[in-house]
């Protein structure tokens, strides 16, 4: 029986998707659940799985086309044997330059089966023909992240297949000086790269903050030795206790959360004419990943403990390296996290995620002499900034409650008193 197999229904605000890989090809055996293809929106990658086992006959589009919800991708035979001919090749599929090699399985249990690599792994470990065993894992329980596979490629170029990238976009994969072809003397060479869905979308948004908001940033400085001296003196117990290390950003996202609690309106959005103040506070932590930048969300974040914080925001890091993010996890969200930290900024202006409108930026921890009761002592020092829209935030509203973020990391024992 032939099934077709079409795009899922994408949520509300996607309009449309981008189908960027095919894992199948006419002829190729598929399981029930097996991805057959990758498709790409404006936030996250979406997988296309077979509703049966089966043959692929025929895949309907090329890598590249841009779908809607419901469209025909491929055609599948259910229950049928691998029988293909060059008949029933479609033109979507690209021709490889050479066979392709049937992808080592291994345990099922296992942290590297191709069928639990996230899809833009998978994309990468399959179209360069590798043995996803043999390549040293860094992710959560033994997972293969995206930065394995690339790091693998730039150390051992020699060993892998090189593969036939499209015309039209230039392979990313760094080439060892040795082996690049030498520049004439005088060419400047200049590469066109289409931007990402994900990269355009968040140039949009970018773009739409700055000119629909009215955005001014304040700045301050927090003296984080209570919170280190904290961290220092309970992390091991801590860790022992609940899994996972205690980290920087459950102490920011509690102490943004009792700053709000004290002056609504930040945590609260524009909506024509109205001011919607909300009553609940999903915390946005900005997750830097090889697409771009994303906001997963931590719901109700007023309810949760210290260790509940740390985990969600360690899962949902590890779900943004892998491609494994679901459109619901990036929705939404009141008030949003940024630490530019982690890449040595010392201060920025962090951008509003739009409809919000504020964000607290997190900047490097740097020792730096101070005046305490007059004298000069050095300390860990990390400048804090919030960007605002001025037209419902005032810059008392603004200056008060980045002191009152401040107050609460200073001081960490208040909050767990709830004073």
């Amino acid at each position: 029986m032939s099934t077709e197999i079409r795009v899922p229904q994408l949520p509300e605000s996607v309009a449309d998707a981008t189908l960027v890989a095919w894992h199948k090809h006419p002829g190729d055996v598929i399981r029930r659940d097996e991805n057959l293809a990758d498709l790409e929106t404006d936030k996250v990658v979406l997988e296309v799985p077979a509703p049966a086992n089966g043959v692929v006959r025929e895949l309907k589009v090329a890598s590249g086309t841009v779908v809607k919800s419901g469209q025909v991708l491929a055609v599948i035979e259910e229950g049928a044997a691998a029988t293909a001919t060059p008949a029933q090749a479609a033109p979507a599929a690209k021709p490889s330059a050479a066979p392709r090699a049937a992808p080592a399985v291994a345990p099922a249990e296992s942290a590297k089966d191709p069928g639990k690599l996230s899809p833009s792994v998978r994309r990468l470990v399959e179209e360069n023909h590798l043995d996803p065993g043999s390549i040293p894992a860094s992710g959560r329980d033994g997972r293969l992240t995206k930065s394995d596979v690339v790091g693998y490629l730039g150390k051992k170029p020699g060993e892998a297949p090189a593969r036939a990238a499209p015309a039209s976009v230039p392979s990313l994969v760094a080439v060892p000086a040795a082996a690049r072809a030498p520049t004439p003397v005088g060419a400047r060479a200049e590469q066109r790269v289409p931007m990402t869905r994900l990269r355009a979308r968040i140039a949009q948004r970018l773009i739409e903050a700055q000119s629909t908001q009215a955005l001014l940033t304040t700045f301050n400085e927090v003296d984080l030795s209570a919170v280190q001296e904290l961290r220092s003196r309970h992390k091991e117990r801590f860790e022992k206790a609940h899994g996972v290390k205690l980290g920087f950003m459950s102490f920011f996202v509690k102490a943004a959360i009792e700053a709000l609690k004290r002056f609504p309106v930040v945590n609260a959005s524009v909506d024509g004419n109205d001011i919607l103040y909300h009553e609940y506070y999903d915390i946005g932590v900005a997750v830097s990943t090889e697409r771009g930048l994303i906001v997963p969300v931590v719901r109700d974040a007023d309810t949760k403990g210290f260790a509940a914080l740390e985990k969600e925001v360690a899962e949902y890091a590890r779900k943004a390296r892998e491609g494994a993010l679901a459109i619901e996890d990036l929705t939404g969200g009141t008030f949003t996290i940024t630490n530019g930290g982690v890449f040595g900024s010392l201060m920025s202006t962090p951008i509003v995620n739009a409809p919000q409108s504020a964000i607290l930026g997190m900047h490097k921890i740097q020792e730096r002499p101070i005046v305490v009761d007059g004298q000069v002592a050095v300390r860990p020092m990390m400048y804090l900034a919030v960007t605002y829209d001025h037209r419902i935030i005032d810059g008392r509203e603004a200056v008060q409650f980045l002191v009152a973020i401040k107050d609460a990391l200073e001081d960490p024992g208040r909050m767990l008193l709830g004073i």
